[in-house]
């Protein structure tokens, strides 16, 4: 039997973060290199399953099969196609640097305090996260799918209210208050999506009578499965709730800022470039592959919905006063993005969403990782409470800036790419919601170049005169996100060479072909 290098990939960080959790209390540092170590080897596994995978080959390979639970048709299976492939990638390539980021952020608490803060648990918890989305990624069996998809929420849960951000003004007392409040938050918005993706899950089994997502989509392909329209529908609402909560799509998308706001900023970017792609994933992987017709007549309002959370998502952003709550603003209206991309039912549409969930976790973790080294020095999240920082720290001004431009989709950055198709693809066959969507582009480049002008530039405030510039460790997390997002933005080519054959496979799970120009080229 080959090796199961899927399962490896996923099960490496789950050993890691148990051995992490049982390293002595008093070596908090062996805890964070051998965290550190785990995630680099999870990289080499990553990067060995994408050397290995072949764009052109079997829609799903290095596939592992195996029986687990008979008497109810659950089996272990993992495969991967070029979606899940870019996305494990990004998931193994973003964990080094969250740990990294976060080196200081769980180490105990300040003399006088009676609260410690367990430095093993925070970097086991991050390793749990990373174990549990890589092996969503991989499951091809809907019942597995689901039962990580569901238990990440608990790792997450932890480092959202035990790890909350120490930048906080009102004390430690109602820090603790609010970062309670954000993890339950959290929890419960997600827990309800979870349930009600439950009772789908057993409807599709007594429908189909297994799990198995290539069998259940093969016999609907063939007709020997029928599914009554309402049966369809009812099913595929039930699945994409729970994506669309934990995506986060406008109105269920409530809990990000606030989960966002209270964590640290490696937390932060392992909720939204991390944690929240295996929602926007599972809309390309479930509800479109499982229930075609039905994504088919739900696209209107899904569309509706992501135009919402594309235009609110940066209102929002443009007036906030917190830098963490705009960053979280900023991913809502990105996330409409990708989901419009999706349905839009086009091969450019669906090329862009996943491209932009591949570059929107990069330039992400690239202005959300500055910031959060920035908030470390000055101890505020406030807008208001920074200003001169270029004069002081022009490196961590500029990674700043690059960081920020990013989101704003700058032409020669990676996001642009992802962003460009989604649009084009968007209005080859919604104009409308093409053209209105564009207004968050607009929007974009105001509170990011809003929020440079406020903390970057004019006179220097004396609480930033003494401001350090970024040190060695800080510049070894910023340096190769930044020259990922330059590189992508350049030449996108190895990414969209991999998830474009997937994609015209998805294309054709929905019986879509792409829109033929209206008018002839001119010849």
């Amino acid at each position: 039997m080959s090796f199961p290098l899927l399962t490896a990939t996923a099960v490496l960080p789950a050993v890691g973060a148990v051995a992490t959790a049982a390293v002595p209390a008093a070596q908090r540092t062996a805890a964070k290199w051998l965290a550190l170590l785990v995630s680099l080897a999870t990289l080499g596994l990553a990067i060995t399953v994408l050397v290995r995978f072949d764009p052109h080959g079997a829609r799903y390979q290095l596939t592992e099969s195996h029986a687990w639970i008979k008497d109810f048709g659950v089996r272990y299976e993992l495969g991967v196609d070029g979606i899940a492939v870019a996305l494990v990638a990004l998931t193994a390539v973003l964990i080094p640097f969250i740990i990294l980021a976060g080196w200081h952020d769980a180490d105990p608490l300040e003399t006088g305090s009676r609260r410690w803060r367990p430095t093993q648990g925070f970097f086991a918890l991050i390793l749990a996260v990373e174990a549990m989305v890589i092996i969503s990624f991989e499951a091809t069996d809907v019942f597995l799918f689901y039962i990580f998809f569901e238990a990440m929420l608990i790792p997450m849960y932890f480092l959202i209210g035990g790890f909350g951000d120490r930048a906080h003004a009102q004390g430690e007392k109602a820090a603790s208050t609010q970062r309670s409040y954000a993890a339950v938050k959290f929890l419960l918005y997600n827990l309800v999506g979870g349930l009600i993706m439950l009772a789908a899950v057993i409807g599709l089994y007594v429908v189909a009578g297994n799990f198995s997502l290539a069998e259940i989509a093969h016999a609907r392909a063939n007709g020997s499965l029928h599914m009554a329209t309402s049966t369809e529908r009812w099913l595929f609402l039930g699945f994409f709730f729970a994506f669309a909560v934990k995506a986060p799509l406008w109105p269920l998308h409530t809990w990000l800022p606030n989960a966002m706001q209270e964590s640290t900023a490696p937390v932060a970017v392992l909720i939204t470039a991390v944690v929240d792609k295996v929602g926007t994933f599972a809309m390309l992987r479930f509800c479109l592959q499982l229930f075609p017709e039905a994504s088919k007549w739900a696209t209107p309002v899904i569309l509706v919905l992501s135009l919402i959370s594309i235009v609110y998502g940066a209102l929002l952003a443009v007036g906030q006063r917190d830098i963490k709550r705009l960053v979280a603003y900023a991913s809502i209206s990105h996330f409409g993005f990708i989901i419009m991309g999706i349905f839009a039912m086009t091969s450019q549409g669906q090329s862009g969403a996943t491209l932009y969930m591949v570059n929107h976790g990069i330039s992400t973790a690239a202005l959300m990782l500055v910031a959060g080294f920035l908030i470390s020095r000055r101890g505020s999240r406030l807008i208001a409470d920074y200003g001169g920082v270029q004069k002081v720290a022009p490196v961590l001004a500029g990674t700043f800036l690059i960081g920020g431009l990013a989101t704003l989709s700058l032409p020669g950055l990676a996001p642009f790419v992802s962003e460009f198709l989604v649009l084009v693809g968007t209005f080859t066959r919604y104009p409308a919601i093409g053209i209105i969507a564009t207004l968050g582009i607009v929007l974009a480049a105001l509170y990011t170049l809003v929020l440079y002008q406020r903390t970057m530039t004019g006179p220097v405030k004396p609480e930033v005169s003494a401001m350090p510039d970024l040190r060695a460790r800080e510049l070894v997390v910023v340096a190769p996100l930044i020259v990922l997002l330059i590189f992508l933005g350049v030449y996108p080519k190895p990414v969209t060479d991999i998830v474009n054959p997937a994609v015209k496979q998805t294309m054709s799970d929905v019986h879509k072909t792409d829109p033929k120009p209206s008018v002839e080229a001119a010849k």
